[in-house]
């Protein structure tokens, strides 16, 4: 009976010996080369996850950078000081960016845009195209004020005040995702030095826009032909300013009968902010009431 234990048990150790060197075999043939540069990197990275470099999370840009099928400096979180260490790993150069800002293409406050009804339904800008006219605002292009573009972002970068959404031009990280989220396409990035910029993204005739709200381009073309720069030019009725060519001597906003040509820093969150009167600052999402 003693040897039958003893066969037994040599029977089993040696099954979860040789199950234990097959195991620790595999591990080492079948396991993934790591990339020491690749591990560098990632451990450089902010660990946002937030997508704005257009790789699947901070893991994906280490690995592209590491192939050198990035740059350095692709991380829009991190901005130039990680990519300025990452270039360190790399032993390459550090490439030179410009920090990029939200910038929120309308200014059709409610006091500022006619309401063709009243709507109570879900407050999400994404569910109101199932809605008549995309929305209650007469004006199809404009902020529909619900805050969907407030609950993606992961930097508290953004918040809506008088129905339309503006941006904390220091918070944000130009991470992309509530331009990605926006349902009528109006926020967009702009260098953060940028003097001047059109707070409008309307695509109507002058009349029409009028007609729906007073802060709106209509696409007269007096800042175009102003502008010494030639830096302004008007398409699809709304005026658009090229950054590159700008040099900020504000002409164009000066000439503009509709003033929608605005100074960014001031029309951001801490510029409403600071304006407003009898504002308050909840936790998470900005409310003023005047």
């Amino acid at each position: 009976m003693i040897s039958g234990i003893i066969t037994a048990t040599a029977l089993v150790g040696g099954i979860g010996l040789f199950i234990g060197l097959f195991l620790g075999g595999a591990a080492i043939w079948l396991r993934v080369q790591t990339n020491e540069k690749e591990e560098a990197v990632l451990e450089l990275l902010p660990g946002n996850n937030c997508g704005g470099c257009g790789y699947p999370g901070c893991a994906g840009l280490a690995a592209a950078i590491a192939s050198g099928e990035a740059p350095t400096n692709a991380c829009p979180v991190g901005g130039a000081e990680v990519g300025k260490k990452i270039a360190a790993v790399m032993g390459v150069e550090a490439e030179e960016s410009e920090r990029m800002v939200a910038f929120v293409q309308c200014r059709g406050t409610r006091d500022q845009v006619k309401l063709d009804y009243e709507y109570n339904g879900i407050q999400d800008c994404r569910m109101l195209s199932f809605v008549p006219n995309g929305g209650a605002k007469s004006c199809n292009f404009g902020c529909l004020g619900y805050g969907s573009c407030v609950e993606v972002c992961p930097f508290d970068a953004i918040h809506v005040f008088n129905g339309v959404a503006q941006v904390d031009r220091e918070a944000c990280k130009a991470c992309g995702k509530c331009i990605s989220v926006c349902p009528k396409n109006l926020i967009t990035l702009i260098p953060y030095s940028a003097k001047y910029a059109v707070a409008c993204s309307s695509g109507d005739k002058g009349p029409i826009t009028m007609k729906d709200c007073r802060a709106g381009c209509i696409g007269c073309g007096i800042c175009e032909k102003n502008c010494p720069a030639g830096a302004v030019h008007v398409e699809n009725f709304n005026a658009t300013i090229d950054q590159s060519k700008c040099t900020g001597c504000g002409i164009c906003a000066e000439k503009c009968p509709k003033k929608v040509i605005v100074v960014p820093e001031k029309v951001s969150v801490r510029a409403a902010a600071a304006a407003a009167a009898g504002c308050r600052w909840p936790e998470r999402r900005l409310q003023w009431e005047i």
